[in-house]
Order: structure tokens, then C-alpha cells, then sequence
């Protein structure tokens, strides 16, 4: 049997294998099994978390989409194996770093959530869109984004464009549909995620978003993000973008190998 910890961030859920020894017993098969909402536990996705062997932080993580696709970062997955791994007692302190195929990450936790620095948004040139009012651009945050200004996200058939627009990118991005609002330095926004779908929650994204609406001149340096599954804070910075959000254990559980 193998325990996994289940945690969420705003309703974005994830599995988390907090592996003490290092030998990360998955494959692709067992963590599309795991996080079918149908047939397994139901997840996200899962990331496998272990002491760093390097040196060169506290841990490491390998995050997989539910599809069983290996990805670069996560904003609330990290935040969830952050907190996973303290209740282990892999980590001790307030601020951690963590290794990732997107470079080494720092986290504070703190009493309203955990805050994590997710580096320096890469913002690329704007580009045409076809529908009037749409304006659009790439954002590299350690994981490729298209963010995509609209009227209205509610409004956005994210099923049916999520897909199309996510194969825009060889090996595929994360699509995000954005306007501002309701509030000053605020964005209403949907999410559809490479190898995951339409989710509740992307902390990437997230940032993605405010990179961009800050380069457009809808937002400033300090932004809140109205997620479907509720809101993230978003700090954006010239060498850095600070995201803080809640994190909630939700289960542990023993599945089969």
C-alpha cells in the first residue's frame, strides 16, 4: 500500500507522496488510476516530495497532472507539499526551499496561508485577437501560460476553448480568461489547465494573470485574484512574483500500489 495525503488550496487538490526515502514508487499509470475522480481518490494531480539530496534546498517535488504528464510548477500544489511535509516532520522552521523542474522556489508559511516566490514573470508580446475587446499574450511563470483579456470569464465557453488554445504551444500551455474587477487591483478569472482541465484554483495562473494585467495597466503591483474557488493575493515585482493563499489538509489515505 501506498499513503498519500490529500490537500487542497481553493479547490485545487492534490495528492501528495511524502517519500522520506526517495524512491517515488509512481508511474504515469498509477497516478492517472489515483486521481480519477471516478475510479480513484481524485486529485489534480500528484507530487512526490522528498529531502533534497543536493544541498542546494530542503526538498524536492516532482508534480503530475491528472493525465499522469510530468509539469514544471505548481503555486498551490507547492503550498499544499509544503504544508504536508511539515506535518511529516521533513522540514521545520517558517521558510523553506524547495527544488523544481522550474528551479528552487521559497516559501514562508504564515498564520493566513503559505506565500511562495515564484520567480520572475516572463512576460511575451501581446498578440492580435480575432474577437473584439480580446487581447492576449504569453507569460512564462516556470510553466508556459496564454492569458487572454475578456469581457467577461463567466461568459467564456472554457470546455470548448480551453482545449483548442492549450494546443496553441508545442507540448501544450495553460490557458487563462481574465477582465478586471470587481474592485480596484482586482481580476475576475478562469483557468483552464494543461493535463488537468477547467480547475477550481491555479496558482501559476494566477500570477500569470496579474503579470499581465499589470503590464496592460489594468491592476498594480498589489493584486487579488477572484478564482473560481476563491481568492489568491498576488504581489507583483521587476524579479519576482510573491503569490499567498489557504491551504487545507483534507484526508489521508492508503491506495494500492
Amino acid at each position: 500500500m501506498i499513503e498519500l495525503d490529500k490537500y487542497q488550496a481553493l479547490g485545487n487538490d492534490f495528492l501528495i507522496l511524502v517519500d522520506a526515502d526517495g524512491t517515488n514508487p509512481v508511474d504515469d499509470d498509477f497516478v492517472r488510476r489515483v486521481c480519477d475522480r471516478h475510479r480513484g481518490v481524485g486529485a489534480d494531480g500528484l507530487i512526490w516530495v522528498t529531502k533534497d539530496a543536493t544541498g542546494d534546498a530542503d526538498l524536492t517535488m516532482v508534480l503530475r497532472n491528472a493525465d499522469g504528464g510530468r509539469a514544471e510548477m505548481s503555486g498551490n500544489g507547492i503550498r499544499c507539499l509544503v504544508r504536508a511535509a511539515v506535518a511529516h516532520g521533513l522540514v521545520t522552521g517558517a521558510e523553506v526551499a524547495v527544488a523544481t523542474d522550474a528551479g528552487i522556489k521559497r516559501l514562508w508559511i504564515k498564520d493566513e496561508g503559505v506565500t511562495v516566490d515564484m520567480g520572475r514573470a516572463e512576460l511575451g508580446p501581446e498578440r492580435e485577437h480575432s474577437s473584439p475587446g480580446w487581447r492576449q499574450r504569453e507569460v512564462e511563470m516556470g510553466n508556459p501560460h496564454l492569458v487572454l483579456l475578456c469581457p467577461d470569464p463567466a461568459d467564456v465557453h472554457v470546455a470548448e476553448l480551453g482545449p483548442k488554445l492549450e494546443q496553441l504551444r508545442p507540448g501544450g500551455m495553460n490557458v487563462e480568461f481574465i477582465a478586471p474587477g470587481p474592485g480596484k487591483d482586482e481580476l475576475k478569472f478562469r483557468v483552464w489547465e494543461r493535463g488537468a482541465g477547467e480547475t477550481r484554483a491555479c496558482g501559476t495562473g494566477t500570477c500569470a494573470a496579474a503579470a499581465a494585467a499589470h503590464a496592460w495597466g489594468l491592476v498594480g503591483t498589489h493584486v487579488t485574484v477572484h478564482n473560481p474557488g476563491g481568492d489568491l493575493d498576488v504581489e507583483v515585482g521587476e524579479d519576482a512574483v510573491l503569490l499567498t493563499g489557504p491551504v487545507e489538509f483534507v484526508a489521508r489515505v492508503a491506495v494500492e500500489a
